[in-house]
């Protein structure tokens, strides 16, 4: 079965109404702040600031732009991410650049939503990987849990080449600013 932007506009319609994916993620957009944690190690925590964010839609809700700001070892970093789900593939797929974590580089992953025990509770997880120079390529998992309407939590794991262990890297520990 070949693509069909026909079936596309249907099946993005569909997962804007409620219950839907993209009404899901629909719930994120907003202003946020809270603590940003950075590990270098595996359960050592290396730094901890403030951090402010914004989640806004894009292109009539098909994707979300996650901007953010915050310091690491009192020197600013910000970064930008960009969220979809392809219907299609009924996948998500995320994007992300950071001034201190990726670099020049930018981090692609794509994943699957989690199943929650309560639908209202907005999970999701991605899969990525970058390059470390002299080494095989690291992984990296991104995990976006909403527990309740204004709490949001965004972790990212490293996982180690060949399968290794995986570790906490950095957590954004988000509460929803009054409007």
């Amino acid at each position: 079965m070949g693509y069909s932007p026909a079936m596309s506009k249907a099946s993005f319609a569909t997962s804007m109404q409620p219950g839907g994916v993209h009404h899901t993620l629909a719930q994120m957009v907003g202003t946020w702040r809270g603590r940003a944690r950075t590990w270098f190690e595996p359960e050592v925590l290396a730094d901890e600031s403030d951090i402010r964010g914004t989640i806004r839609p894009a292109l009539e809700g098909r994707f979300l732009i996650h901007e953010y700001s915050a310091r690491l070892q009192d020197k600013p970093f910000s970064g930008i991410a960009l969220l979809g789900y392809h219907v299609d593939l009924e996948r998500f797929e995320t994007a992300w650049v950071d001034s201190f974590h990726t670099g020049t580089s930018i981090m692609f992953s794509h994943g699957a939503r989690a199943q929650a025990e309560d639908q209202r509770d907005m999970q999701l997880t991605a899969l990525g990987s970058y390059a470390v120079p002299g080494s095989e390529p690291w992984g990296w998992r991104t995990e976006i849990h909403q527990p309740e309407q204004d709490h949001l939590i965004i972790t990212y794991f490293n996982l180690m080449p060949g399968g290794g262990a995986e570790s906490k890297a950095v957590e954004f520990d988000y509460r929803r600013d009054a409007p």
